[in-house]
C-alpha cells in the first residue's frame, strides 16, 4: 500500500498526543479508510499500550474489536516538525492506519523498515512537499 497527497498533512501542530490522533483518525475518516468510530477506538487503544514505536514515531490504530469500522485498509501521515509528546517522548511523525483483516501487518512492516531508517526520518521531518514524503516512504519501503 502506497501513500497518496491525500493521505498527507505537512507541518500540523498538537498541544496533545490525543489530538494528534484523533486528526489522524478524521484523516482515515474523510478517505474514506473507516467510519468515524475508529476514531475512538484508536483513542482507546493508545490508553491501552502507547502507540509510540521509537525513533520520533507513533502508529494510532484500533483496537482489536474495530474491524467492523475499516471500510478498507488505509494509512495517513501527520509531520509534525516541532513534536508532540506522546508518553514522554517527542514525535513528530504520526502514522495513522487501518487494516482489514491481516494487512495491517504488511503496513506495519513497510512502516517499520522505512522509520528504523535516520536518514529516512530526518529526511520526513524535513520534507517541505507532499511528494518528498511519497518519496521517501514508498521508496525506502522496497
Amino acid at each position: 500500500m502506497l501513500l497518496q497527497k491525500k493521505d498527507l498533512r505537512l507541518n500540523q501542530h498538537f498541544t496533545n498526543k490525543e489530538e494528534a490522533i484523533r486528526t489522524a483518525g478524521q484523516l482515515l475518516v474523510d478517505n474514506g479508510y473507516v467510519t468515524s468510530d475508529y476514531i475512538d477506538s484508536m483513542v482507546a487503544r493508545d490508553a491501552l499500550t502507547s502507540t509510540y514505536i521509537g525513533n520520533m514515531v507513533a502508529i494510532p490504530h484500533g483496537t482489536e474489536d474495530s474491524q467492523e469500522s475499516i471500510i478498507e485498509s488505509g494509512i495517513v501521515l501527520l509531520q509534525v516538525p516541532n513534536g508532540v509528546e506522546f508518553d514522554g517522548e517527542t514525535v513528530k511523525i504520526v502514522i495513522g492506519i487501518a487494516g482489514k483483516g491481516d494487512s495491517h501487518l504488511d503496513l506495519l512492516s513497510n512502516i517499520a523498515i522505512v522509520c528504523s531508517d535516520h536518514e529516512n526520518m530526518e529526511a520526513l521531518v524535513a520534507a517541505t512537499s507532499a511528494e518528498e514524503i511519497i518519496a521517501t516512504f514508498n521508496e525506502g519501503g522496497e
